[in-house]
């Protein structure tokens, strides 16, 4: 196995001129809390990895789905190897709520666990770090909206992706909805982060088509955003340039051929780079975009990103700073053709494609979205925390043009 990254800490005394896109340098405290173990079959290891981390019963959180692929009780068998008991509560949803949360805690009071494993995509390990959000400090997950709020240490965290998109396994945030008002809650802590994240590209391998694209556009669109993002740093960048290299170069192969071992690592690593990226630069206007599409008209997360991420690239690609960063990604287009358009929005035209071969809806309009509920959405759009950390400036009226021009 890989041996644990040692913390260290990164501070820039005084801002300084880039090379790239003279950009200053932003001063950056990056203190890496998850140790990452990558490889096929590694999922065999995490009994073993557990142990390690002194837990004698863990509970597993995952989804009926995942139960019914086979990889739950994989990880529950290398549990038992390893002498851990475990407890299963396999009823995560999509797009998990405050109530999802609570029907884990609910399981885990009563269990006397002293770890945690997440197995799944983004919704299973949510709702992971929220029930160990709760169960360690108590009250309500309003209580924990924004960053830092737990007083008390947390257990310890396995996350085990099965999907390569939201890079969850690498960040100290769980995206929980209230289940009244459907608002999207960051709760974020450093001691929510995963001790361990196990990255075993077999896992994503039993993806359903569809999700193995929504996915993948939500790893993509954070490989782009962290990239231009105004808290982005040198070590973000260095993440969301790799990020971006892996997903885009391996993204076409996981659609075309679902069973490309070298793909769909490559869309795994990618994601959990992204991860790490939005650990370290938060994320910009595409995701202020796409939560309320969810929020209001139940549209998956990575089709509301793929519906809104290219006209948001051709909006910030107005922004020269922006402009440069997108063109030292180092894409290359399927079309080697030369063409008049800027590198940006080239880029989004490219994008465009990709989304399309992916059979992803290019339109609001598919969703039955009427020009009169864009104020509404615009509106909200505005208030969304990502917003403030887009590269240029964006108002109501900004987002409202966005939806229109997707409309």
């Amino acid at each position: 196995m890989l041996q644990p990254t040692p913390n260290f800490e990164v501070n820039a005394a005084a801002p300084a001129k880039g090379e790239n896109a003279g950009a200053s340098i932003t001063p950056f405290d990056h203190q890496p809390r998850t140790r990452l173990v990558f490889g096929a079959g590694s999922v065999e290891g995490g009994g073993e990895l557990a142990r390690e981390l002194g837990v004698r019963k863990v509970l597993l959180v995952t989804d009926a789905g995942v139960v019914r692929a086979g990889h739950a009780g994989k990880v529950l068998r290398s549990l038992e190897a390893a002498g851990v008991l475990a407890v299963l509560f396999d009823e995560v949803r999509e797009n998990p709520t405050t109530a999802d949360v609570d029907a884990c805690l609910r399981v885990a009071r009563v269990s006397g666990i002293d770890g945690i494993i997440g197995l799944g995509g983004g919704s299973s390990l949510d709702t992971a770090k929220g029930c160990n959000f709760l169960l360690t400090n108590g009250g309500r997950m309003r209580d924990y909206w924004g960053v830092g709020k737990a007083a008390k240490p947390m257990l310890p965290l396995i996350a085990i992706p099965t999907t390569a998109g939201t890079g969850s396994e690498c960040q100290s945030f769980a995206l929980i909805a209230d289940e009244v008002t459907h608002q999207k809650m960051a709760c974020g802590d450093p001691k929510a982060a995963a001790r361990a994240a196990i990255l075993d590209p077999v896992l994503t391998i039993s993806q359903p088509p569809r999700v193995a694209a929504c996915t993948g556009v939500d790893a993509l669109s954070h490989a782009l955003e962290t990239a231009v993002t105004r808290r982005r740093n040198p070590l973000s960048l260095a993440y969301s340039r790799e990020a971006f290299r892996l997903c885009w170069s391996s993204f076409a192969g996981v659609l075309k051929n679902p069973t490309d071992l070298e793909a769909r690592s490559g869309m795994l690593i990618g994601a959990a780079l992204a991860g790490l990226a939005i650990e370290n630069s938060m994320l910009g206007a595409a995701h202020a975009a796409a939560n309320p599409l969810t929020a209001h008209y139940n549209i998956v997360h990575g089709q509301a990103i793929g519906l809104m991420l290219p006209h948001v690239l051709r909006f910030n690609a107005c922004d020269a700073e922006a402009a440069a960063l997108y063109a030292s990604l180092n894409w290359k287009p399927a079309n080697s053709k030369p063409t008049l358009a800027s590198p940006a929005n080239s880029l989004a035209d490219e994008l465009a494609k990709l989304l399309a071969l992916a059979e992803m809806p290019s339109s609001l309009a598919d969703f039955g979205i009427k020009p009169s509920g864009i104020p509404a959405l615009a509106e909200e759009a505005s208030k969304q925390w990502t917003a403030a950390f887009n590269p240029r400036s964006i108002t109501t009226s900004d987002f409202a043009d966005l939806y229109t021009a997707a409309l």
